[in-house]
């Protein structure tokens, strides 16, 4: 059975964030999530209007691959680099309130769970969603090019 180590993550993370969008109530941008920057190193605020659920399914496929892992380990994840003008680059993490607020979502819909402080783990259900679409993507991939079968 396929697993997400297995498939892109770009292919992967745009199904989940189409499966936390459509079926998954407890995940929903709030209030804020169109006026703010994702964090001190970006000029703008996200362009795509469902950059939200984009984010929930890489944070939740982050943890999945990553797992046991924190809020600062993410922060640093998402980070960039900031633009100084002239002067030498320096790395930035990103905003917490962003990471903090996806992962109280996937809480309270059953896909993370906390680790006794060493961060959060996928629970079983979210192993499962992951694990079912990344079988779904494989075999689609599989169909367009036949070559990926013998993986």
């Amino acid at each position: 059975m396929p697993t997400p180590y297995e498939i892109p993550a770009p292919i992967l993370i745009e199904k989940v964030a189409k499966h936390l969008k459509d079926n998954v109530e407890g995940v929903a941008p709030p209030k804020w999530a169109p006026f703010i920057k994702t964090g001190s190193h970006v000029l703008r605020p996200p362009q795509n209007p469902q950059w939200w659920f984009t984010r929930c399914a890489s944070i939740l496929r982050k943890i999945y691959m990553k797992g046991p892992i924190g809020i600062q380990h993410l922060r640093s994840e998402y980070g960039g680099r900031v633009d100084r003008g002239v002067r030498p680059e320096h790395t930035r993490r990103s905003g917490g309130s962003i990471i903090r607020n996806a992962i109280k979502q996937l809480e309270a819909a059953g896909l993370v769970e906390p680790s006794r402080n060493r961060g959060r783990i996928v629970t079983g259900e979210g192993r499962r969603l992951l694990d079912s679409l990344s079988t779904e993507i494989k075999k689609n991939l599989e169909e367009k090019l036949p070559e990926l079968k013998k993986y």
